[in-house]
């Protein structure tokens, strides 16, 4: 499904994303890498079996751009003017090698744009 215009949305849609995405070794290291974020819980396996979690994390920047990425096909391909922000990013749980991630969104609010009376903002609440 392409992605859906301002008009096209009611508050309370909600969907579950059908891509999903085991998180691989590679996943970790090359994002944990382009982001520059040394963080021994991600890159390092014998510092990460020492802490609570007794295994590598995966770096939650991967998490939320997967989370993000999931979702465009479903609601903003091809319609987005622009992302205005994101205000609130939880991760309740880690995130491991070898999980596999779904995502679902759902239509938060609607609100006419000012600026652009021919658009409309849309706020999103996505998990993963």
């Amino acid at each position: 499904m392409a992605g859906r215009f301002y008009e096209d949305w009611k508050v309370g849609d909600r969907i579950e994303h059908e891509l999903r995405r085991t998180v691989t070794e590679t996943d970790n290291l090359l994002i944990t890498a382009l982001t520059h974020n040394p963080q021994p819980l991600h890159l390092d396996a014998e510092a990460a079996s020492q802490s609570e979690f007794g295994r590598i994390l995966v770096n939650g920047v991967f998490t939320f751009g997967l989370m993000i990425g999931v979702s465009v096909g479903d609601t903003t391909q091809g319609v987005l003017i622009a992302n205005l922000g994101y205000d609130q990013v939880v991760m309740p749980s880690p995130v491991f090698v070898g999980d596999t991630l779904r995502g679902e969104t759902t239509v938060a609010e609607l609100k006419d744009s000012r600026s652009r009376p021919q658009a409309g903002i849309v706020t999103f609440a996505t998990a993963c």
